[in-house]
């Protein structure tokens, strides 16, 4: 379960599992937007108020803030569903 405003782990899942290619421009756009906010309220939350799902939720979608790719991100790329 993700912290208090935050966005989803299922939101997230969903939006990542989604090729670009089949998403509408204000679904991408919606994306964007939660993406960014989520990774705003990861950076704003110190790590010691976080739950451990949410760390382990922040680890895996890679809402550190460091510009590496995510687990996610690999995966959806290495599968031909990113943009890369």
């Amino acid at each position: 379960m993700s912290d208090t405003g935050r966005q989803s782990f299922t939101d997230k899942a969903g939006s990542a599992m989604k090729p670009d290619s089949q998403k509408g421009v204000f679904e991408q756009a919606g994306d964007h937007v939660k993406g960014t906010s989520d990774s705003v309220a990861s950076t704003l939350q110190p790590q010691g108020e976080k739950s451990t799902s949410q760390k382990m939720g922040d680890t895996f979608s890679s809402n550190s803030n460091e510009n590496h790719e995510s687990v996610m991100d690999k995966t959806k790329n290495a599968l031909g569903l990113g943009n890369k």
